[in-house]
């Protein structure tokens, strides 16, 4: 089998996996470099031209593949919704769909490009189960914008999935795992989604990520992006590091982003009780910000753990950074 490309483009890097796609995914390279263009969305004819352009020096300088080219759509291009609803065949669903899509998703159907898929269908003794599907809606414009980037470099990709379902698949939760949220934290934003019984059950993105964290710290310290991003990831929330002062800079957003988590918990425990969330698992390049997992799990109780994306891989595995390619695992795991 050929080798694929998975893309991850981030609004601070841009993440690429080229290997042999599977479960047991085998990696022939791992490459991170600057997103100079500081988004992961072009809006405009320039910038889209710019990104191009970063892209096809990324293809190029890497002599990556374009063969099979798999990427992963921010959540903030598209609108994930999980509904339950009562129990229907495929024929009658696929029916049904444009009037649940109309209820759910805020884009007039003549312009959503849908996808969905059954998440659970109750058995016939289960008369008292909904059924619960996964709804993922976006402007045709928007999805046929992203995608022009990728012209210049002569690239269509064979896949394009958003990042919950990538990150979902990394993680791999097994049926003995308790009711967790897998955390994403990225540049811009964070990506959250709650799993229960291999079931993913909720979708939510707060605003409050990485790129904040920096900011806090450059305006506190007058330093320069470069220099503050560095005293984040060296530094962190350790109160044994320069006196505690980066704690002191980051702590009132980093209690916002817990709050976050907070919210998304509650929100589902109040829709499913009696279930409780008992776990967290962070990814994104934040996630390995020292002292944020003690923090989270002493702020709200739970066991807190980081993504290891390359549990099932082998290969030319990269041995440090691992959690920010986790949506790039996530990717090169599919099965067309």
């Amino acid at each position: 089998m050929p080798d694929a490309v998975a893309l991850d483009i981030g609004s601070y890097t841009i993440k690429a996996i080229q290997g042999k796609p599977g479960k047991n995914f085998k990696v022939t390279k791992a490459i991170e470099v600057p997103n100079e263009l500081g988004t992961a969305v072009a809006v405009d004819e320039a910038s889209r031209e710019k990104l191009a352009e970063i892209i096809k020096e990324l293809f190029q300088s890497n002599n990556l593949p374009k063969r099979d080219v798999r990427l992963s759509l921010p959540e903030t291009l598209v609108s994930t919704k999980v509904i339950s609803i009562p129990p229907l065949s495929d024929a009658e669903l696929a029916s049904a769909i444009q009037w649940q899509a109309e209820q759910h998703i805020p884009i007039p159907f003549e312009e959503l490009s849908l996808e969905y898929q059954v998440i659970y269908r109750p058995s016939h003794q289960e008369k008292d189960r909904q059924m619960i599907v996964l709804l993922v809606g976006a402007r045709k414009s928007i999805i046929e914008k992203y995608l022009e980037v990728f012209l210049p470099a002569e690239i269509e990709p064979t896949i394009l999935e958003t990042h919950t379902l990538s990150l979902m698949r990394a993680v791999q939760f097994v049926d003995t795992d308790p009711i967790t949220i897998l955390v994403h934290v990225g540049a811009t934003t964070t990506d959250m989604a709650i799993m229960h019984e291999l079931q993913l059950r909720f979708v939510f993105t707060s605003n409050t990520a990485g790129q904040v964290l920096t900011r806090n710290i450059e305006v506190a310290l007058e330093f320069d992006p470069k220099q503050a991003e560095q005293y984040k990831r060296s530094y962190g929330i350790d109160p044994d590091q320069l006196q505690g002062k980066i704690r002191e800079i980051v702590m009132p957003t980093l209690r916002t982003f817990a709050l976050d988590i907070q919210k998304a918990t509650q929100f589902f425990e109040s829709q499913n009780a009696p279930a409780v969330v008992k776990r967290i698992v962070l990814s994104g390049g934040t996630a390995q910000l020292p002292g944020l997992v003690q923090f989270l799990a002493e702020q709200l109780g739970m066991e807190v753990l980081i993504a290891s994306p390359f549990a099932t891989a082998s290969g030319e595995v990269p041995q440090v950074n691992q959690p920010v390619y986790t949506v790039c695992a996530g990717l090169l795991m599919r099965e067309k």
